[in-house]
């Protein structure tokens, strides 16, 4: 068995120190696979001096050669030949339309699906009993290969699906939003015996509950109802509410109580699943690690210190996302946290575009851009 794949059989997902060990080996094995199969990964590592081989310890992977977010929007980096390519994704993409497109192998798809099992299995996430789903995201189709929109769909698998209620319908060529059809099937759906799940975008959950608690209109869903947000609040980031709002108006309009309401956190850049703890952290699990980066020096910083976040991971084979710089600015904690976790948590501050880091951190995006193009 790879190293990889020891480290996604892992039983204690939240200790990192058990895992420490075999996640250095892990990243060692991938960044040697990557190395030896791309091209423009190898000459990203070349021009740092850095070998996979010098990957011995965790400093090791603090060092190891980030890439911007940026330069999988303008640059598709493949370490597996397109044959081999299981799944291909995209994100949801900036105001210009530029995506970032990345695949994922086979393998890596195993260890998803085993991580997400075990992730959501803490959250009491995963059951047999049948619901309805409140999908405020986009509906399946052909044209589409967001993240966003496959993770939802695979996400209406965790519990036995009797119907799925799409807020972003596709029609002559582009989505549009269809809130009125989910405040519709929310009161049909809801007055049943089945539970309703939600899951998708905050905002077009928060844009529901509003018009629903503006109308006068309110329900009690079955026990066992839930709502799963994900992807952020994206073109909607003024109209965010703080979770406090949030969890009530959920309570009001639905009487979903807070401790039913989870939420997620990722990237097509980083396909690992953080899920919030029953304190709402973000806890780190086995198959990542995170630093926060200095913004004008890209040192790393001691934990409850705001910086870059840097995501890193040896999940993925078909595309090298061994260490990836968002532009989201985070903290990493390390207090205890009440739900007896122990591992460090991410704290999401907020996002930045790399136009307006003036820092080495835009020098590097600039950098790997011009060596990929020789």
């Amino acid at each position: 068995m790879s190293k990889i794949s020891k480290l996604f059989a892992v039983k204690d997902v939240y200790n990192p120190e058990a895992s420490d060990a075999l996640y250095v080996e892990a990243m060692r094995e991938n960044c040697a696979f990557s190395y030896n199969n791309c091209k423009e990964y190898q000459k990203i590592l070349d021009a740092k001096g850095f070998k996979p081989k010098t990957i011995t310890k965790m400093e090791d992977i603090e060092r190891l050669p980030f890439i911007p977010t940026a330069t999988f929007k303008r640059h598709e980096l493949y370490s597996m030949p397109k044959h081999r390519h299981f799944i291909k994704a995209t994100s949801s993409g900036t105001s210009s339309g530029i995506r970032s497109k990345v695949a994922l192998d086979f393998t890596g798809c195993l260890h998803a699906l085993r991580m997400v099992f075990k992730v959501m299995n803490q959250r009491h996430v995963i059951s047999l009993r049948p619901c309805h789903y409140m999908v405020l995201g986009y509906k399946p189709n052909r044209h589409n290969e967001m993240a966003v929109m496959k993770t939802a769909y695979g996400f209406t698998w965790l519990a036995p699906a009797l119907s799925r209620t799409y807020a972003l319908k596709y029609s002559n060529g582009s989505y549009a939003p269809d809130l009125e059809g989910i405040i519709n099937a929310v009161l049909k759906k809801g007055r049943g015996r089945a539970p309703v799940r939600f899951m998708g975008f905050p905002a077009y959950t928060y844009f529901v509950l509003k018009m629903m608690k503006d109308r006068g209109l309110s329900v009690k869903l079955p026990e066992h109802s839930m709502i799963m947000l994900g992807g952020g609040w994206k073109q909607f980031y003024k109209e965010a509410v703080d979770k406090e709002t949030f969890y009530q108006l959920a309570w009001e309009v639905l009487g979903i109580p807070e401790d039913r309401i989870v939420e997620s956190f990722g990237a097509v850049e980083h396909p690992v699943l953080y899920l919030d703890c029953p304190h709402h952290h973000f806890h780190v699990p086995a198959y990542s690690r995170v630093f926060i980066r200095d913004p004008h020096t890209l040192e790393v910083l001691p934990y409850g210190r705001v910086g870059l976040v840097n995501l890193t991971t040896p999940m993925i084979k078909a595309t090298p996302l061994l260490s990836v710089m968002t532009d989201d600015l985070g903290i990493l904690h390390n207090e205890p946290c009440p739900c007896g976790c122990k591992s460090p948590y991410l704290e999401i501050i907020g996002r930045v575009g790399l136009k307006d880091i003036k820092t080495c951190a835009a020098g590097a995006a600039k950098l790997l851009e011009g060596g990929m193009d020789k």
